[in-house]
């Protein structure tokens, strides 16, 4: 007797998955807010991005590689800066419904450790690099586990592996 663990469509990891585990706490800033501020909410909030938002749509990510650009443009200082000059406002954004794989491709190819999640235009949350890794591997241990089960279950006297 075979068991069936479900079919393929119903493994395959969504970033909604990811959002659902993570929670919903989200940190911001406005494009005229000085990165100094910024960089002192990252820190104090052990955070390595902040959507830029501006009346109610995000406008752009600051992330601690923009932020090390622009101490680095000003001399290693970070200055008078605002967000605005520092952040990128082309950030890689995904959907909800993005798959993982398709979700480690585009992280992978643009070197983006920080991925907005949007759908339409209302911002749903921020996953991280680590997030992503952290959602795989813990999908791949719970997958080991059930073919250990499997294994450890498979029916006596049965040597051909055929059910």
């Amino acid at each position: 007797m075979r068991q069936n663990f479900g079919s393929h469509e119903e493994s395959i990891m969504k970033v909604s998955d990811i959002l659902r585990v993570k929670g919903n706490t989200l940190y911001t800033v406005t494009p005229e807010d000085p990165v100094a501020m910024a960089v002192q909410i990252m820190a104090e909030k052990d955070i390595g991005s902040l959507v830029v938002m501006e009346r109610g749509e995000m406008v752009g990510l600051l992330t601690f590689r923009e932020v090390i650009l622009t101490v680095v443009k000003n001399g290693g200082a970070i200055g008078s800066a605002q967000v605005r000059a520092s952040m990128d406002d082309h950030p890689l954004t995904c959907t909800s419904e993005t798959e993982l794989d398709e979700v480690r491709r585009m992280m992978l190819d643009r070197h983006a450790r920080y991925l907005p999640v949007l759908d339409k235009k209302m911002l749903m949350g921020v996953i991280s690099f680590y997030d992503v890794a952290k959602a795989v591997v813990e999908s791949q241990n719970f997958e080991n586990k059930m073919l250990k089960a499997y294994i450890r279950d498979w029916p006596a006297g049965d040597e051909s592996g055929e059910s």
